[in-house]
């Protein structure tokens, strides 16, 4: 899914989803392989919301001069009904000498264009956002092995941790990585290259408020706050580090390799998550979701201070983690 690969030109092709990113690069090597077919291939962009059926029926009518053509039309979801009239009837009887791409962001809006590409059998290229750890570690791995590198689950995720879950940091990092190094990306090269930014991140924050550290936790978080790392991303780290260790934590203290299937998450995760599940309890795990929760709101709704959200929530979830006992 995350590998873009249109080896011909298609005469029909959607690019469906909203990762931003995705969607450029599928544009992007769909014209690529007009190009390759025909070097002085003639190609247009417009937006979806700015083009008039009429504008259309001029740029898909035979040229008389002949060669390729392709027309770009992104965010296709803004179409107007008679644009996207046009667009299904043209998709009927394609001209064979004119791609014509279309990006279409999902959901409701517009549904009608990308239903009737899929039945003139447009080719779908996927472009959703990414969702969960799992998907974006397998992002960061297949980001380095299709140019030349590689690496492994920590290393992904210590790279995550560093620059965040925004797709294009993610793939210029990677990039980077990959000029500055010899291609083998391991956990210890990820923190060589980031030191100072991945000990700010809000994972690190999790991690010690999860342990009960709550002068190491704020300590990062004040220093985070300091450098600029928006408070969003530590409210989803701290929540993301209490479900973490609830989920691991209900599943037992099994062997990780056996548990990553039926919990859905890497081997390596599951058992960082054992470690810091001791000192916890079911009720203090659900204090410290609570907690996580009422700092997502309150971060996420516009709090007027949103580091003394945060900051709170470091207390509220190491005293959870105290008021459960210890084992």
């Amino acid at each position: 899914m995350l590998r873009v690969n249109t080896a011909s030109p298609d005469p029909l092709v959607l690019v469906l989803g909203d990762e931003e990113l995705l969607a450029a690069r599928a544009i992007t090597a769909t014209v690529d392989a007009a190009r390759a077919a025909d070097p002085g291939v003639d190609v247009r962009e417009y937006e979806g919301g700015a083009l008039a059926a009429g504008e259309l029926d001029e740029m898909l009518s035979p040229s008389l001069f002949g060669g390729r053509r392709v027309l770009v039309i992104r965010s296709g979801q803004d179409a107007r009904k008679d644009l996207i009239a046009a667009l299904l009837g043209y998709a009927k009887n394609p001209d064979p000498e004119v791609t014509l791409i279309v990006a279409h962001v999902g959901g409701a809006k517009g549904k009608a264009l990308a239903d009737g590409l899929r039945t003139a059998h447009a080719a779908v290229i996927p472009a959703a956002k990414l969702k969960g750890d799992r998907e974006r570690i397998a992002f960061v791995r297949d980001e380095f092995r299709r140019n030349g590198g590689r690496c492994d689950d920590a290393a992904a995720s210590a790279l995550l941790a560093s620059v965040g879950n925004d797709l294009r940091e993610i793939a210029a990092a990677c990039s980077q990585l990959l000029a500055d190094t010899d291609g083998k990306i391991t956990e210890g090269v990820v923190a060589r290259y980031y030191k100072g930014r991945a000990e700010v991140s809000g994972f690190t924050v999790a991690d010690a408020a999860m342990i009960g550290d709550v002068p190491g936790a704020l300590e990062a978080l004040r220093w985070a706050l300091h450098v600029g790392v928006d408070p969003v991303p530590i409210a989803d780290a701290i929540a993301d580090g209490v479900r973490t260790v609830a989920k691991v934590a209900a599943a037992g203290r099994g062997n990780p390799y056996q548990l990553a299937s039926s919990l859905g998450m890497p081997a390596w995760k599951i058992q960082r998550a054992q470690e810091r599940s001791r000192g916890w309890t079911p009720e203090g795990l659900v204090d410290a979701m609570r907690a996580a929760a009422d700092c997502n709101a309150a971060v996420k709704g516009g709090a007027e201070d949103r580091g003394y959200a945060l900051e709170q929530a470091v207390f509220a979830v190491a005293a959870a983690r105290r008021g459960g006992g210890a084992r």
